[in-house]
Parts: C-alpha cells; structure tokens; sequence
C-alpha cells in the first residue's frame, strides 16, 4: 500500500509524457490566469469602483503644516458635535486630511458637483481611510502623501472610520477614530 510518504516507483516521473488532455488544461488555466491579468489592469479604467491616486513623500511634520494653513485659512465654523474645525475649501482646490491616533482632522466641507483634490497622509501610524457609505477604502501610511481627485455626487454627510488596526497594544482608541465630510448642494 502506497502513500503519499514514499518515494514514486518512477523516479523520473516528471520526464513522462504529458496526456493530451492535461496539456489542454494547463492551457486552459494559462489561458484563464493572462485573461484576468488583463482585466486587473483593464477594470481599473473601466470599473468606476478604482479611484486613480498618485503618492509623494512627506514627513509627518510638512503634512502637519499643510493641514494647519488650510485650517487657518478655510475654517467657516466649529463643528457642533466634536468641536473640531469645519473646513470649506474652494472648488478646485488641493484639500487635506490628516489620519492621527485617534481622530482624522480637519472636518471637511465640499460642494457637490465639484472637483478637489483630497491629500491624505498619516501623522504617526498606518490607518485606514473607509468613507462610509461609499465603500471607499485606502490605507493612509505615515511618510507618504496620497492624493487622489474626487468629485462629490451626493449631499449629505459621509463618516471617516479607521479600518486598519492602528495602535499595537495602545488601541484602546481605535474604534473612536471617526472624521467626517459634509458634502453641500
């Protein structure tokens, strides 16, 4: 009795000749492997789920900066809820959001129908960047500026949430990491 332990009574076994119809099924399986190869390059210019973004190299520090001057420059009110700055940005405009243990700053206002640039990076560890409910999801890395261009579709108001495990053993925050956008007609 034979198992899987013992050596094969061919020890050549891989210089046989191949049956006709397990060639076709590695042709097949080729085949099938190129074909979806293409169609992940293919769906992100088709699919309208894949948002194109372009990312540079920062420090936690320039970010920061960044952030700042678009606070003290674009800052309309303080939110009701959190007390955090609401932002407004002008359409066209590079706006930025920075991810830090455990909250995204600021809280962004846009207007529907026009073109941003959302510059997103993260403060001091990898977080995630989930709009809800959208299901738009990117990780969001210190070191790193992620920039992808958006147009809002939808008013209303849109949650932020972390969804990356950020904080090791000091996570006791994480399920507060919450930001938020408003999108205005």
């Amino acid at each position: 009795m034979g198992t899987s332990y013992t050596p094969p009574t061919n020890p050549d076994w891989w210089r046989e000749p191949i049956e006709r119809t397990e060639i076709w099924w590695i042709v097949l399986a080729f085949a099938w492997c190129l074909f979806m190869f293409g169609w992940m390059v293919g769906w992100h210019f088709v699919g309208p789920q894949n948002m194109s973004n372009e990312a540079y190299k920062t420090t936690p520090e320039a970010f920061s900066k960044k952030v700042a001057d678009q606070q003290a420059k674009y800052t309309i009110r303080k939110d009701v809820a959190t007390g955090e700055d609401v932002v407004s940005p002008p359409p066209g405009s590079d706006v930025y959001l920075a991810a830090m243990q455990w909250q995204y700053r600021p809280i962004l206002e846009l207007q529907k129908g026009q073109k941003y640039r959302l510059h997103m990076s993260s403060l001091d560890v990898g977080h995630g960047f989930s709009l809800q409910p959208e299901n738009i999801n990117f990780q969001v890395y210190p070191g790193y500026e992620q920039v992808t261009t958006m147009t809002p579709n939808k008013t209303g108001t849109f949650a932020i949430a972390c969804g990356e495990y950020c904080g090791g053993v000091n996570a006791m925050g994480h399920h507060t990491m919450l930001g938020r956008i408003y999108v205005k007609e």
